[in-house]
């Protein structure tokens, strides 16, 4: 009887519902809320001293009213109106286009003969230029050198020897035409550069592009071709001093 008693008693006990450990031990702290307090009345001052700065501007700006139309422009609105009826605003904007366009006319007609003179002097400024040409003897030079390369066949570096060293008679002569990004098309067109020479260098140029480029090379005849075209510039005041009176 006393054993069943004690069995009785362990299944209740095991039936019996658990308090949680959460609700056995509970510990409360006030720490949260000040932590909270003290950064409320950080902000707090924090806006103030904001709002407290003369360099900073909370007040709303005012913006000034814009100056009524003249009398004389609000009666002519108004004339044009009453005549015109529906087809007012359209005539409004032609009659500004209108404005715009003759206003145009009257710059150019002011601005014409500024932009013309000037035009001219820089032609003139070109015109006055001294005819420029290697001199001889470094213009013999090379050719013996470019010669010498084509005759063994080497009709490529014969050709951009041309090219080099044509670039910096150029460059020695006129340092102000030239920098370091200048492209040989870029050479051979410039104005300041005589007819014969932009026509020299433009010949070169096209068998050294097409050398480097094309990857074919050069043949006898694209050397001709190169060296004609610079001897005929390089030397033609050589020519005309040997030609007979």
């Amino acid at each position: 009887m006393a054993a069943a008693w004690r069995n009785c008693h362990r299944r209740q006990a095991c039936l019996a519902p658990r308090t949680p450990a959460c609700h056995q031990h509970r510990v409360t702290t006030g720490s949260g809320d000040n932590v909270a307090a003290a950064s409320a009345d950080s902000f707090a001052r924090d806006w103030q001293a904001l709002r407290a700065d003369a360099q900073i501007q909370f007040a709303p700006l005012e913006l000034p009213e814009n100056p009524p139309p003249p009398g004389w422009l609000d009666d002519l609105l108004r004339f044009l109106g009453r005549i015109l009826g529906p087809a007012a605003e359209p005539t409004l904007w032609i009659l500004a286009a209108i404005a715009v366009g003759l206003i145009a006319l009257v710059l150019w007609q002011v601005l014409a003969p500024m932009v013309e003179e000037r035009r001219k002097a820089g032609e003139g400024q070109a015109d006055a230029a001294p005819e420029w040409a290697p001199d001889t003897h470094e213009a013999l030079a090379l050719l013996e050198e470019a010669d010498r390369l084509a005759a063994e066949g080497r009709y490529d570096e014969a050709t951009h020897l041309l090219l080099q060293r044509s670039v910096g008679q150029i460059a020695a002569a006129r340092p102000d035409l030239l920098d370091p990004s200048s492209t040989a098309r870029e050479i051979a067109v410039m104005p300041a550069l005589p007819e014969a020479a932009r026509r020299a260098f433009a010949v070169i140029a096209e068998r050294v592009e097409r050398s480097l480029f094309a990857l074919r090379n050069l043949s006898a005849e694209d050397w001709h071709a190169a060296r004609a075209a610079y001897a005929d510039f390089a030397l033609a005041a050589r020519r005309e001093a040997l030609a007979p009176a």
